[in-house]
């Protein structure tokens, strides 16, 4: 009964200190005038600098969500930082606010890259960061942002879009992009029309990037958020299978191009 007992607690304990080994901090930083507010997660227990990615959240802006992510990326060794494209204290309230928030962004492509720029910026001087190798991933409204980012000849060495939007008013940009591509797409999903995606495909070859394209079947929009709802008819929901999948992708893009070695 002892040996139980003890060996419960040096489980509990285990666990505990694995757990404990993930830091999050609330960070502000500085685009221009504007004061922005991320979310930056990291293991206490990795030594020197480590890849970094970036965290492009979807239009409600920061929620668990992307925390959540940063959290499990940061559990893999690598500092992740939820970054803020909306601007500290500015978070949507519903979908309908959610929309003009990200409709400024989307309508503005060079304000949408600068926002992105200055989450770049500000992360490379964290000196847990490795500035040769940055990536950015983003969700919905936050995969356009990671494209943009990448658009703009920001030096990266990988770009990670979750059914996010793919449409650019300046396809010619592609050229600019340093870094592989990984598309996670909804196969049903409603809000990415066939013309987008055969203009982004066109873009990415008449570019010569390095990209993968994968669609995930019966996902529609939203299909990695939980809170998304569980019905496919709205056009936004989330998909258990297309989540651990995309997932799955997810890492081995990473091991791929910036494997974490170990403490």
């Amino acid at each position: 009964m002892f040996k139980t007992g003890l060996m419960g607690w040096l489980v509990l304990l285990t666990c505990q200190f694995a757990y404990a080994a993930v830091q999050t901090e609330v960070v502000e930083y500085k685009d221009g005038k504007e004061t922005l507010e991320g979310f930056v997660a990291y293991d206490d227990t990795v030594k020197g600098p480590r890849p970094t990615i970036l965290i492009v959240h979807q239009w409600m802006g920061i929620t668990d969500h992307e925390k959540q992510y940063a959290r499990k990326l940061a559990e893999q060794g690598y500092l992740a930082f939820a970054v803020d494209i909306y601007g500290k204290g500015k978070r949507p309230q519903d979908r309908t606010e959610a929309a003009q928030y990200a409709e400024t962004y989307r309508g503005n492509r060079k304000l949408f890259r600068q926002r992105a720029k200055a989450a770049h910026s500000f992360i490379q001087k964290d000196k847990k960061a490795d500035k040769k190798q940055m990536i950015v991933l983003g969700f919905c409204f936050g995969g356009t942002g990671a494209l943009e980012l990448a658009r703009s000849g920001a030096p990266l060495i990988g770009v990670v879009s979750f059914h996010g939007g793919l449409s650019s008013p300046t396809p010619q940009d592609a050229k600019n992009i340093k870094a592989p591509v990984l598309i996670l797409h909804g196969a049903a999903d409603p809000t990415i029309k066939t013309e987008e995606i055969q203009a982004f495909m066109k873009e990415m070859n008449d570019a010569g990037v390095d990209y993968q394209f994968i669609s995930y079947s019966q996902a529609v929009h939203g299909f990695t958020q939980e809170n998304a709802g569980a019905d496919p008819s709205m056009g936004v929901a989330y998909n258990e299978k297309a989540a651990r999948r995309s997932w799955q992708a997810l890492t081995t893009f990473l091991t791929e191009i910036a494997p974490v070695t170990g403490p």
